[in-house]
């Protein structure tokens, strides 16, 4: 273990818990141990396998691969916003499904990052709360590299790559921070309450899945329950991805700045939250 590992967690203030600097300057001080577990994390999904790293790639290739030919060769499906054809279907439906990926991947694991490493939890002098980091680091390498397959599908299908893709950072800031937030939250509730992983799996993967536009357009939800769906943050996060990675469009600021605001609202409630309760981990455990 590095010797940034060995630096002394000692119990924080409440007050200081809730002050969003003090959350920035402990990650910024743990960034080196945060880069280390995302990459052990990176290599750990991989690991045993004989592609190793190349899996990271193939995985969303083969399922690009097999959506141009599904929505391409066998269903005449378009979309109403954007570019109509099938094609911008195929890069349309993937984008919502990489930005989904990058929230459902690590919330879902979440409830277990603790459980799956009490050795460390009775060290006091670790700072656990940079496994949740680690694993959100995954998701974001991951996300990348779809971020990646994605441009090249556009400019392959669509026969250009719109400038305003350079934005992409900027519209995933806030899945990033939303997903740390429940994560922290999360990790730490699965400590005490062993029922919560398949809890959060179902409302996830199934229900929150569906409650988002990923599949079909938003536009075609009656305008009665429409209103709901942006109550998903997910909902905005997902359409301004495909504005800036494929309609060449700017994100809806308005709703990016709302969102972003709540994300780091739940960072902090989230954090504050793991780091209190923390305490009794090693109880438990």
């Amino acid at each position: 273990m590095s010797q940034i590992a060995l630096r002394t967690a000692q119990p924080v203030p409440v007050s200081r818990l809730m002050n969003p600097a003090r959350v920035w300057l402990d990650l910024w001080r743990h960034r080196d141990l945060i880069r280390q577990f995302t990459v052990r994390e990176v290599a750990q999904k991989y690991r045993g396998t004989q592609l190793g790293l190349l899996w990271a790639i193939l995985q969303p290739l083969m399922t690009l691969a097999v959506f141009t030919f599904v929505f391409n060769a066998v269903f005449e499906v378009t979309w109403p916003d954007g570019n109509a054809s099938r094609a911008a279907y195929v890069v349309t439906v993937f984008t919502g499904m990489m930005v989904f990926a990058l929230f459902a991947e690590t919330v879902s694991s979440a409830p277990v990052i603790v459980l799956n490493r009490p050795n460390l939890v009775t060290r006091a002098v670790f700072p656990i709360e940079v496994l949740v980091c680690a694993s959100v680091g995954s998701a974001v390498f991951v996300a990348l590299i779809s971020t990646g397959l994605i441009l090249i599908a556009t400019a392959l299908l669509l026969g250009t790559v719109p400038w305003t893709a350079v934005l992409i950072p900027v519209v995933l800031l806030p899945v990033v921070l939303l997903s740390l937030g429940l994560s922290w939250f999360l990790a730490s509730l699965g400590v005490f309450l062993r029922d919560i992983r398949p809890v959060v799996t179902v409302l996830v993967t199934q229900v929150l899945y569906f409650m988002t536009p990923i599949f079909y357009p938003i536009e075609r939800v009656p305008a009665a329950f429409r209103a709901y769906l942006y109550w998903n943050p997910m909902t905005q996060i997902v359409q301004d991805a495909r504005r800036v990675l494929i309609w060449g469009r700017l994100p809806d600021w308005r709703g990016w700045a709302i969102v972003l605001v709540l994300s780091i609202i739940i960072m902090q409630l989230g954090y504050a939250w793991f780091m209190k309760s923390r305490r009794g981990f090693a109880d438990v455990l």
